[in-house]
């Protein structure tokens, strides 16, 4: 019987590193790509079949990229915009995350859930209308229409710390309350520095979010000098015979500092990505 359940134990982890294995394989096959690409000469780039062992390698296509003046101001530009009002989005929305989490107060579960429903909004929908208004305003061609509507929040970082805040022992409040604190006080020392984890992957998602945007500074910014970090890129791809060592070794030097700030931040991302699932009290 013993032999039996070791054998199913051991079919069973062989099928899921199976899985795993061709998962990982699936998901890193267009990174190799690229990397294998960016090493190559152009003409060896357009070659029909694909060579995953070219018979040069080459690194100029990263020289060319590196000193691409337009691209260096594109990553500046992308800073500008999502830097800053990250970390002030993040704040809104974790106060507006403690809000429903820990205070009562009347309309509080109708309020809840008009935001889930905005969330299954098509974004789609409201572009037109946020277009004209932003335009009427004078901030189409500027970042504002990319920083200021993101820097009250977003529902989405709301529900997940209002999930992580459910976890936090209500014991500890009352505590806080007891020794005088108020409620702002109580979240500026209790639940934020009890959040670390929380607050840590909603910064990274955040960011990734920002830096990875497309869309919305091509719908707003029309001056070159503006552009961010991925219209810079896109503009690489604009000619009739695409340099695709050159665009590909763009996309990897493009990809090095969200993977840093992953490295270093994994272990707290990982513990507020697992945390958040939150007990409702």
């Amino acid at each position: 019987m013993t032999d039996n359940r070791k054998t199913k134990f051991s079919i069973s982890n062989l099928v899921a590193y199976v899985t795993l294995v061709l998962a990982c394989i699936l998901v890193l096959f267009p990174f190799l790509v690229i990397i294998v690409t960016s090493l190559k000469t152009y003409p060896d780039s357009v070659k029909v079949p694909f060579e995953f062992f070219p018979e040069t390698v080459t690194t100029e296509a990263y020289s060319q990229v590196l000193k691409m003046s337009s691209l260096w101001r594109g990553l500046g530009n992308t800073i500008i915009i999502v830097v800053p009002i990250m970390f002030i989005g993040v704040f809104n929305s974790s106060l507006a995350a403690y809000s429903f989490a820990k205070i009562k107060f009347k309309g509080r579960g109708l309020a809840f859930t008009i935001l889930m429903f905005s969330m299954m909004l098509p974004g789609v929908i409201t572009m037109t209308p946020a277009y004209v208004i932003y335009d009427t305003l004078g901030w189409t061609d500027t970042f504002l229409p990319l920083m200021i509507p993101n820097a009250f929040g977003t529902v989405t970082c709301m529900f997940y710390l209002r999930q992580y805040f459910h976890t936090i022992p209500k014991e500890m409040l009352e505590a806080a309350e007891i020794d005088g604190l108020g409620r702002f006080g109580t979240f500026l020392r209790i639940i934020l520095p009890l959040s670390k984890p929380a607050l840590v992957a909603q910064l990274i998602l955040w960011l990734i979010a920002g830096y990875n945007d497309y869309f919305g500074p091509m719908l707003y910014l029309d001056s070159e000098r503006k552009y961010t970090l991925q219209l810079v890129l896109h503009l690489m791809t604009g000619s009739a015979q695409s340099n695709w060592p050159k665009i590909m070794a763009g996309c990897v030097v493009a990809l090095i500092p969200m993977l840093v700030i992953y490295l270093v931040a994994q272990k707290s991302f990982i513990d507020g990505i697992v945390s958040t699932g939150g007990l409702k009290e």
